[in-house]
């Protein structure tokens, strides 16, 4: 099987650890394998991090590279030279001081993030949070920018400002707002019982406002039982409807972990692996995300979602989309990246080191 015979390759999955073995490689030349997302146990240093992602891309050069990066607690990579990036919530404190100063700092930890990846030759990190910080939810917490929408909005556009001049995407996450519910959809499946109207003139704004901006979007597995029965990366009401119709949005989706509980129970019964990234798919994701099952039982949970997936297209059961893939392929990096000696000779970079310190 080549990537060729395929329209679309729609998994991003995770690998054992920081080397690939027989079985990484084998997943990433399937067909239906598009992205390789990196965790800590990926990481020794910025040597190794640089060959392992190299090694991946001689499989399949046009692999998307994706990392949960953002700043505070979730930065996979902190030593050998990253630098320690604040929650974003640090910026919405900073912008009720001074709200330029504001502006400039995200764009300085959109810039230094998105250079130091890309350095190591990480493609994406899946930020910017666009949650609100509401208060309740624990999982978000100082994750969020701020309670306002309009200060969300400016600060991740600045942000994703510093993450363009880096060659770098972006991800909005989790549409269209995790931020009211205290339950963590990792192991709970949350319910946000407040009307469309009233998550539209809130949570929901900045995907309006960011329309031409976002590059990609990731919808939480949160149940809006007022909107649609099913989460709303589960829901072609959320997805094809409300995001794309009507919020205009028009990047690539992708779903959120489908190994998380909130993706694992659809109308009141579980669902498999391959059952899950299916329905995702329908309802309008372009990449299904599958975490952390490269190290639990010899990753056969990737290889019965693989498989499985390239059995429904064969039997005519999914049909892969060419628009899914195009939108895929616009996320890799359209310019050639620094090495790590160049950047740091960088003017903007060492002037976005000074804003940061």
């Amino acid at each position: 099987m080549t990537s060729s015979s395929c329209l679309q390759a729609p998994v991003v999955l995770d690998i054992a650890g920081p080397t690939l073995d027989r079985a990484d490689r084998r997943r990433l030349a399937h067909p239906l394998t598009g992205g390789m997302i990196l965790f800590a146990r990926h990481w020794v240093d910025r040597r190794q991090l640089t060959a392992l992602v190299a090694e991946a891309k001689s499989i399949r050069p046009d692999l998307l590279v994706c990392v949960d990066h953002e700043g505070g607690r979730v930065q996979r990579f902190r030593t050998d030279g990253f630098t320690h990036l604040p929650p974003m919530r640090v910026l919405g404190e900073q912008w009720m001081r001074d709200a330029m100063a504001a502006t400039d700092a995200a764009t300085a930890v959109g810039y230094a993030l998105g250079a130091e990846l890309r350095a190591c030759g990480v493609d994406l990190s899946f930020t910017p949070v666009l949650d609100l910080d509401h208060g309740p939810s624990g999982v978000i917490g100082d994750r969020a920018f701020h309670r306002d929408a309009r200060v969300v909005t400016l600060l991740a556009k600045s942000l994703m400002h510093g993450l363009l001049r880096a060659g770098m995407a972006n991800c909005g996450k989790h549409f269209p707002g995790h931020g009211y519910v205290a339950a963590d959809s990792h192991v709970d499946v949350p319910v946000d019982r407040r009307s469309l109207k009233a998550i539209l003139a809130d949570d929901a704004q900045p995907y309006q406002w960011l329309s031409t901006s976002l590059t990609a979007v990731m919808p939480a597995h949160v149940v809006y039982p007022k909107v649609d029965a099913l989460p709303a990366g589960f829901s072609p009401r959320w997805l094809q409807d409300i995001l794309r119709g009507r919020l205009g949005f028009t990047g690539a989706i992708f779903s959120d972990d489908l190994t998380m509980e909130g993706a694992r129970h659809l109308e009141g019964r579980p669902l498999s692996y391959v059952d899950a990234a299916h329905r995702a798919l329908q309802a309008g994701c372009d990449m299904v995300l599958m975490c952390n099952q490269s190290q639990v039982d010899g990753g056969r949970a990737l290889d019965e979602l693989l498989d499985g997936l390239w059995a429904r297209q064969a039997d005519g059961r999914w049909a892969p989309e060419i628009d899914s893939e195009a939108r895929r392929l616009a996320l890799l990096p359209q310019t050639v990246p620094w090495t790590w000696d160049e950047l740091m000779r960088e003017p903007v970079y060492q002037q976005a080191l000074n804003l940061l310190t």
